[in-house]
């Protein structure tokens, strides 16, 4: 630790006063702001041109205070040359202890794309709200307090206009988020203890997941829809378990074919931000049509408006009267796959899931008692 120096300065006011104040050299820490400054004012003052005894000795009598203040603030620095290490320790653990929970949490928040910041941003909303305008530093967070605020958001109103409570899986999400930082805070050494750890996640409430079994789906796709690209889209989800947003992202340098192995799909998953290499089928395949440039859309052309348009229309017209929105494509890709055989290992590498349990959310959903098949999914 390098020894900082102190000098007692004065600065000329345009009142006609000085204004005693200490430099610092390096900076040290200032244990109010928890920022390192130079400068410390002390708040005292001399007559730049005294006019009367009285003033003189005034100047006299602050110049006396400001040097014992120097004097003071001199052996606190000298004191610190002589710390043991475990006291530099503890003062470095102090210092870190008095920084910014919230900052940190808005800093990992900012680091997020897309629908990820988006959610982190709402998590964080809601954080601001729990904490009622305050701040909260490292050294306060404690598992009571993560608890409290594990109640708050499963009593909280939903930012939407309909100001309902937010669902359980919402708060769940929200709450996942403040555990998300408060594990990379103890992985930088800015929490003491695993805070994370401690605190159980809100219990996740199953949501029901409408999906096509295999008669609908060549139902739907036998009949005619208004947009042929909203009808290769669909039908290459289902084929495929892809989500609309990895689908609508797609380029043709993403496509690839093996010699003797068939076709891939090469991406980045825009929810995850996992890379992700999938095989498909040939008729996952001819679903995209005829190959473009490297860096053109697959689906050129696509607008997301059309989708909400079109979709409930469609279905409608093949008889499927359920509520039904294009992320079903992806559950019925689950539900059939799991349904055919296919072992629930290898249905959650298809679809992208870090961990086997989500996936097993569409294993319930299946018969268990459902006779073993080596079909597979086909439309033909």
């Amino acid at each position: 630790m390098r020894k900082s120096n102190v000098t007692l300065r004065q600065k000329a006011l345009s009142t006609g006063k000085i204004s005693l104040y200490l430099d610092f050299y390096p900076p040290i820490l200032n244990k109010k702001t928890n920022q390192y400054t130079r400068r410390e004012f002390l708040k005292i003052y001399l007559y730049k041109k005294p006019k009367n005894q009285f003033q003189k000795n005034e100047n006299v009598q602050n110049r006396n205070n400001a040097e014992m203040i120097y004097i003071r603030r001199q052996n606190e620095l000298s004191k610190d040359q002589i710390y043991s290490t475990f006291e530099k320790e503890q003062l470095e653990l102090q210092r870190i202890g008095l920084g910014s929970f919230l900052k940190y949490f808005k800093k990992l928040a900012d680091k997020r794309e897309g629908i990820s910041f988006q959610i982190w941003n709402y998590s964080i909303i809601h954080f601001e709200a729990f904490l009622k305008g305050q701040d909260i530093c490292f050294k306060d967070v404690t598992i009571t307090f993560i608890e409290d605020y594990k109640d708050y958001l499963l009593t909280a109103k939903s930012l939407k206009k309909n100001g309902n409570t937010l669902s359980r899986n919402t708060a769940l999400s929200y709450h996942n988020k403040v555990k998300a930082t408060l594990k990379a805070a103890y992985k930088e050494g800015k929490l003491r203890t695993d805070i994370n750890a401690g605190v159980d996640s809100i219990k996740e409430q199953e949501s029901q997941r409408n999906f096509l079994t295999i008669e609908q789906a060549k139902k739907l796709f036998s009949t005619p829809c208004s947009n042929e690209i909203i009808y290769k889209i669909s039908k290459f989800s289902l084929l495929t378990g892809n989500r609309y947003s990895d689908i609508a992202k797609l380029e043709w340098s993403e496509i690839e074919h093996i010699e003797n192995d068939g076709h891939y799909v090469r991406f980045k998953q825009k929810k995850t931000e996992g890379l992700q290499t999938m095989p498909i089928s040939d008729e996952a395949f001819e679903t995209l049509g005829e190959r473009g440039e490297p860096h053109e859309k697959v689906f050129h052309g696509l607008k997301k408006w059309d989708m909400y348009r079109v979709l409930p229309v469609w279905l409608a017209r093949a008889g499927i009267i359920k509520h039904f929105t294009f992320h079903c494509f992806r559950h019925s890709y689950a539900t059939l796959q799991l349904s055919a055989g296919t072992d629930i290992f290898t249905v959650s590498k298809m679809l992208g899931h870090k961990n086997v349990k989500t996936t097993q959310i569409y294993s319930h959903i299946i018969d268990k008692n459902k006779r073993a098949t080596t079909a597979r999914i086909s439309l033909k």
